[in-house]
């Protein structure tokens, strides 16, 4: 009851934004305000979305599947985003991501209940290739040792490059 207050509330100050025979336009910072809430966006929530938009559950999913940032499926636990475009890729990404594949033990585009690890369009850093996101989280100028350390303080995933002994402080309350 309380989510759904909060969910009605959420949406009426979105559409504030919009002239009312325009609501779907309000479509994406809808669909961004339910993943927020659930961590995804199931199949009640979008149709929800819909009915307060004014449009059709088929254009919500039409609008979600179309963007990678929102989850159509429950995600794991930590959605790990590694780009791989030119600029990442000439800086080592594809080898980068390899070494996560084998780390976490799964390969990219697999969704699992703990790691969803995508191989994802360019992350807008260029210059400070390469990079990633985990839970929209964004880091760049990555290194071997970054990565091993970006794992283990947010992932709890064990660290094996020599930085651990320099680097091995307590992780905090949030896992970062």
């Amino acid at each position: 009851a309380d989510e759904q207050k909060k969910f009605d509330a959420g949406i009426a100050e979105l559409l504030s934004h919009y002239p009312p025979d325009r609501k779907s336009a309000a479509m994406l910072p809808a669909l961004r305000l339910l993943q927020t809430m659930k961590r995804w966006l199931p199949p009640e929530g979008m149709k929800q979305v819909a009915e307060k938009l004014e449009t059709t559950v088929e254009r919500a999913y039409e609008v979600a599947s179309f963007y990678v940032m929102f989850h159509t499926q429950p995600p794991g636990k930590y959605v790990i985003d590694v780009c791989t475009n030119l600029a990442c890729a000439l800086r080592g990404a594809e080898g980068m991501l390899k070494y996560m594949e084998d780390k976490l033990a799964t390969k990219a585009g697999t969704n699992g209940e703990k790691y969803f690890l995508r191989e994802t369009e360019c992350l807008a850093s260029c210059g400070t290739a390469p990079c990633l996101q985990v839970n929209e989280d964004h880091h760049e100028n990555l290194t071997k040792a970054k990565v091993d350390f970006l794992l283990y303080r947010a992932t709890d995933v064990t660290m094996t490059s020599p930085v651990k002994q320099i680097l091995d402080v307590p992780v905090s309350a949030s896992g970062v």
